[in-house]
C-alpha cells in the first residue's frame, strides 16, 4: 500500500517520525510519504527507522495562499532539501507562524477565552512546526473543548472570526520552488469544503502551467462527487491522481492507508523528480 501524505511530531502529528514509520509498517504500508508542515525536520529520524521492504517519500506540506486569500496546501515531494531558495521560504513561513498564533490568541482572549501562548507552546514538541492543532491541544488541556475535532469545528476553522492568515507563497510560486528543487508538486485536498473556502476549478490551469504534477483526489475531507470532479481535472490536464490518509496520529480521525495511491501513479510521480530520492531499504 502507498500512503503519500502523513504527519509526525515534527509538525502537528502525535507520533515521532520513528513511531510513524513503525505504525505504517504494522499497517502493511510499503511506500510512506512524510509531509510535515513547512519543515524537513523529521526526515533523518524517519529514514533511520525505515524497515526492510519499505520506501520513504520525504517531503513537506507547504502552506500557500491564493491572491484572493484562499488557503492551499501543496505537497512538495522528493525535492533536494539543500536547495536554499525553498529552504528559505519554509523558514520564513515557520517564523511567521508564531506572530500569527499570538494574534489568534489575542482575538480569543478578547472573546473571553483564557488561553496564553505559553499554553500553546507547551503542546509543541521540540523543533516542531507551530500550527493551529497545537492551539487546539491547548484548548483541550484547559478543558475549553473536548477534542481537536471540536476545537476546529467550533473555533479554529478557516471561516472562524478567530482565523488569521499568515505569510505564505502563492500555489504557483510554491510549485515553482518545488520544481526548482528537483521535486514533484501535488496539491493536497483542494476540494475539502468542510475546512473552509476551496480553490476555484479554473485555478488549476495556472497551477499546471507552473508545473503541478498531481492532485490528491482521494481524501476523507472530499466527497465522492468532489473526488470524481478532481479525476476529471486530472484527465483534462494529463497529470497524476493520488490518494492519501493525511494521518496525524491521535489528533485526528484519519487512519493510516484509509486512502492510497495506485502503484502505477506513484511510479509516474517518482519519474517526474529530477533524481532518484525515494529512500529504500
Amino acid at each position: 500500500m502507498i500512503d503519500l501524505h502523513t504527519h509526525s511530531l515534527a509538525s502537528d502529528g502525535t507520533d515521532t517520525p520513528g513511531e510513524l514509520v513503525n505504525k505504517a509498517h504494522a499497517r502493511g504500508i510499503t511506500v510512506l510519504g512524510i509531509m510535515d508542515h513547512d519543515t524537513v525536520a523529521g526526515w533523518e529520524e524517519a529514514s533511520n527507522y525505515l524497515r526492510p521492504g519499505m520506501s520513504l517519500v520525504l517531503g513537506s506540506e507547504i502552506s500557500c495562499q491564493t491572491l484572493d486569500g484562499t488557503s492551499v496546501h501543496m505537497l512538495g515531494m522528493l525535492f533536494d532539501k539543500a536547495n536554499t531558495e525553498l529552504a528559505d521560504v519554509l523558514a520564513t513561513t515557520r517564523d511567521n507562524r508564531l506572530t500569527r498564533m499570538n494574534r489568534i490568541i489575542s482575538r480569543m482572549n478578547e472573546a473571553g477565552f483564557q488561553i496564553t501562548i505559553e499554553d500553546v507552546l507547551a503542546q509543541l514538541a521540540p523543533g516542531a512546526t507551530l500550527g493551529r492543532p497545537h492551539l487546539a491541544d491547548a484548548l483541550v488541556a484547559k478543558k475549553i473543548v473536548a477534542s481537536r475535532d471540536e476545537a476546529f469545528a467550533e473555533l479554529l476553522h478557516n471561516n472562524s472570526k478567530y482565523y488569521i492568515s499568515h505569510y505564505s507563497p502563492t500555489p504557483e510560486d510554491a510549485i515553482k520552488l518545488i520544481k526548482g528543487a528537483g521535486g514533484v508538486a501535488v496539491i493536497a485536498h483542494p476540494f475539502a469544503s468542510l475546512r473552509g473556502k476551496i480553490v476555484e476549478i479554473e485555478s488549476f490551469a495556472s497551477m499546471v502551467e507552473a508545473g503541478l504534477d498531481g492532485i490528491e483526489v482521494s481524501h476523507r475531507d472530499q466527497s465522492q462527487e468532489e473526488s470524481q470532479l478532481l479525476r476529471e481535472v486530472v484527465a483534462q490536464y494529463g497529470i497524476i491522481a493520488t490518494g492519501s490518509s493525511d494521518y496525524h496520529g491521535t489528533g485526528k480521525l484519519n487512519e493510516l492507508a484509509e486512502f492510497t495511491t495506485k502503484p502505477d501513479d506513484f511510479e509516474a510521480l517518482e519519474a517526474r523528480a529530477n533524481a532518484r530520492r525515494v529512500v529504500r531499504k
